[in-house]
């Protein structure tokens, strides 16, 4: 799942970027509100957390170009301002949440799981033959052994299974998994995958990642 933080004020930014990748986010920050908006226009986004107060572009401005452009994405408003009639024009406005601050960040990644869900409209329980996905405990089991992942692998499995049984390129996984800061020539997603198919497929069967030449990889149990 890709996140855009809109948030002028660089320390509130860094603390939550650095806690969403740690829950296996891919997070990219804007510091003004012209530089959320033509992102979010150019970059396939989970979701959106945008602060109101924000130099070039009000963040309200950047709501009504986000909703003209994709009325489904999650919009989260994160503000210190905290006025009845501020949250109302935020909701009005087109935000799916609203949260003040100072905030807890525990509270923050709540409420950005529950717009994910609502969002995806899935089972919490993301399932190929015996291998599950709990997203609501961020556990993983293959077989009822259960498999510890980190950060980026889970993040990868995550993206595989959400679209399995159909092939993904890897250019589908970096805008996905990876943030902007990426370096798309680089092998690192052949390298997690490998890592991913050690802790997944290795000594069970049947093995699940499939390479599709010419194209990427695929997370399926169907015969070929």
């Amino acid at each position: 799942m890709r996140i855009l933080v809109v948030e002028d004020d660089r320390k509130v930014a860094g603390f939550i970027q650095k806690g969403l990748q740690q829950e296996s986010y891919a997070v990219d920050v804007a510091y003004d509100g012209e530089t959320g908006a033509r992102q979010i226009e150019t970059i396939d986004y989970d979701l959106i957390i945008l602060d109101i107060m924000l130099p070039r572009l009000s963040g309200m401005e950047v709501l009504r170009r986000t909703r003209a452009r994709n009325p489904a994405l999650p919009v989260l408003i994160l503000t210190a301002k905290s006025d009845i009639q501020d949250r109302v024009a935020g909701l009005d406005g087109g935000a799916d949440d609203y949260l003040v601050k100072p905030f807890a960040f525990a509270e923050l990644s709540a409420r950005v799981r529950a717009l994910l869900r609502r969002a995806s409209k899935e089972e919490v329980k993301l399932r190929v033959a015996d291998l599950e996905m709990d997203t609501g405990t961020r556990t993983v089991k293959r077989a009822g052994k259960r498999i510890e992942l980190k950060p980026k692998e889970y993040a990868l499995l995550e993206f595989l299974l959400r679209n399995a049984h159909r092939p993904v390129t890897r250019t589908m996984i970096i805008e996905h998994v990876w943030d902007i800061h990426f370096d798309a020539f680089s092998n690192v997603v052949d390298v997690h995958i490998n890592w991913l198919r050690n802790k997944i497929d290795k000594g069970f069967s049947p093995q699940l990642i499939r390479t599709i030449r010419g194209v990427g990889y695929m997370l399926t149990d169907q015969a070929p």
